[in-house]
Order: C-alpha cells, then structure tokens, then sequence
C-alpha cells in the first residue's frame, strides 16, 4: 500500500482525557508509524505537542482560540445553579451552542488545505464535520476521500429535559454527513440512529489502541474483600451506579467500590460508606488506570440502556484482562452479580482485544481511501 497524505481534523486529543482524544491521538500515531504525511488540525498545545510533532513526525495546526462562553453551573446560590443548568441545555439542543463555533474554526482552518489522499474528521462534536462540509465539495476537495467518524449519533444523549436535538440541527447534520464519502461508527448497533438516507455510506471501525504498550498487573490477586472498579462519569436514570451499591448494601456485602469519576456530589448519600466501600477518586492518566483496574477482581459498566452507543470504556476494560460485570441499574441481575462475589465470572463480558488493535483498526481506515 503507498504511502498517503492524511489529514485529520479533531476537537480532542493528547493530552485530553477523553474517547475522542483517543481515537484521534491512536489514530494519528499509527498512520505516521507506517509512513504517512500526516498533517493534524486541532487545538495545539505549546507546551505538549511540538515534543509530539517531533516524537511521531506529525504535523500540528492549531484551530484557533474558542471565545464563545457558556454558563458556569457551579457558581451561585441553588437556583441561580438551576437556571444556568437550563439555559445550557437550551442553547446547546437549539442552537448547538457553544460547540457551534467549531464549525467557524473548522472551516477557516481547512480554506488553504488540499491536496490530500485522505482527510478524518472525528466527532464528537459534530460541529467539526460541519465544518468540513462547508469547505469540502467535489469540485474543491480537501482530499480524494473524506471519512467522518463518529463516536456517538448527533442527538440528545438520552436526557429527559429536551431529548432530541432541534429540527433544523438535526437536518444540518444529516446534510453535512451526505457530503462525506464514508461515515465511520464504532459498532453495528449505532447504525440505527443515522438517517436511512446515510447508511450506505456507513462503515464499522472499532475505537483503536496500541495493544503492545498496556501496562497490567499480571501478580496473584490478594484484594481481602471483593474489589471492583468504575471509570467514567454517570447520567442519573440512565447509568446510575445508585441501585446497584443499594443493593449490595442491602444484601449486607462486604466490599471495596473503587470509581474514578468527577461525579463525587451523586454520592453524598453514601456518607456512613464512603471511604471504606465506597471509594471515590479522581481521574487518572489512563495508562495508569488501566494498571489500577488491572489489579481489581473484577470492573463494573454500567449498561447505558441505549443499543446505539457502545462505551469505549469497556474496550479499556477488557484490556485490563480482568472480568467485565454488566449492570443494568433498573434491572439488575442479582444472580449474576452474586456469582462475581462467589468468583464465577460466566456471564463477564466477552471482548476480545484484539478486535480493537489499531494496527488493524488503522488499516481499515486506510483502505476506503484505496
């Protein structure tokens, strides 16, 4: 296969702590690991990303500062808090506020940009493929074959308060997507949420990550009680670890909850349990995560009720080689969680990590620009 030129256009990456700076960092690092040009568009970071450039021979251009602000919902008094939480909602599912402004940077920046074999723009947000889409065309193309990756489906996360995006959003999105060559999804149960008029153009690529480099603990087990972990943050009536650590208090367990999350105020309920069962922490580098979660007996997800999203999450947990509990908090399966406290794990998860290995998942990507 020669070698191409490849551009890649995201909102997130190294050193943020997110799937999609994930996706976009293992993305370009594997593209110029087997000799591509590669050029990335994102937020460049001073500090951090020239070692990069240099470390991975990339090329980073930076998007640009983002002014557009937006409520602070941790200031004032509670309802000052309510209303501010409200009007965010708002002027996010009607106006794609302030994520709309990627749009702007995005198109500014790729105005002077072509001649590329390929070009990936990654949502989440969506935004950024709109801003693909207003520079892009067949007559004037960026690259030879534009993929739009998308992490999750444009819409309302599953939130009771404005559910669904707005119409006119909604149409933007589907517009802007049928200028794409390929749409791009983690796996084949997201293929629902897309427009009918787009799936011919959806193909399945796995979120991606160097296998070879996981650092895990590979020494026996020892934990005294049952130990378990979480990574990640939480949506209340949706993935909500509430009922499950009632149940288990309520069955009288002993054990040792371990959660790396910025949702610390969900559990002020849990005062009498907190730092015994219950332990709350902030987030880790995730290479460093992957260790500590290795050492527990088993991890927990949190099912998200939703067969359209997938968690990245649990690709990171498979990877720790530890057994994979699935929990549907508002129908939990108390036989099965019994058996991963007795140490039968025959219902974990089954994931096989190699389905994720980036070699693989980058070689896909390169092929539809073949």
């Amino acid at each position: 296969m020669a070698n191409k030129k490849i551009l890649v256009v995201s909102r997130s990456f190294y050193p943020e702590n997110s799937p999609r700076s994930f996706r976009t960092t293992e993305l370009v690092k594997q593209f110029a690991k087997e000799g591509n040009d590669v050029t990335l568009i994102t937020f460049k970071n001073d500090k951090e990303h020239p070692i990069f450039e240099k470390e991975h021979n990339v090329t980073i251009k930076d998007l640009g500062p983002l002014k557009y602000k937006t409520f602070d919902i941790t200031k004032g008094n509670k309802y000052v808090k309510a209303f501010s939480r409200v009007a965010r909602r708002v002027l996010d599912m009607v106006f794609e506020y302030p994520n709309i402004e990627l749009k702007h940077l995005v198109a500014k920046a790729l105005k002077k940009e072509r001649g590329y074999d390929l070009m990936v723009s990654i949502a989440v947000p969506h935004p950024v493929h709109w801003g693909v889409a207003a520079v892009h065309s067949k007559k004037n193309p960026v690259a030879a074959t534009w993929i739009a990756d998308c992490g999750d489906p444009y819409s309302g996360a599953g939130k009771k308060f404005l559910r669904e995006k707005s119409s006119h959003l909604q149409k933007k999105a589907v517009n802007a997507l049928k200028k794409a060559d390929y749409i791009t999804v983690p796996f084949d149960g997201a293929v629902k949420a897309y427009d009918e008029s787009l799936r011919s153009k959806i193909v399945i690529i796995p979120q991606g990550f160097n296998i070879d480099k996981v650092n895990v603990f590979d020494g026996p087990l020892q934990n005294p009680v049952p130990t378990f972990g979480y990574a990640g943050s939480f949506i209340p009536g949706r993935r909500d670890p509430r009922p499950f650590i009632d149940h288990l208090l309520a069955k009288g367990k002993d054990f040792k909850f371990v959660l790396y999350t910025k949702a610390h105020d969900l559990f002020t309920g849990y005062k009498d349990v907190l730092g015994t069962k219950v332990i709350l922490k902030n987030y880790i580098p995730r290479e460093e995560l992957l260790f500590e979660l290795s050492k527990m007996d088993f991890v927990v997800n949190f099912d998200n009720r939703n067969e359209i999203q997938l968690p990245s999450k649990i690709i990171d947990y498979a990877l720790t080689k530890r057994p994979i509990l699935n929990v549907d908090a508002y129908d939990l399966n108390e036989q099965a969680i019994e058996e991963f406290f007795e140490g039968n794990y025959r219902t974990a998860l089954d994931i096989n990590p190699e389905d994720y290995n980036i070699k693989s998942v980058a070689g896909k990507f390169l092929k539809l620009a073949e």
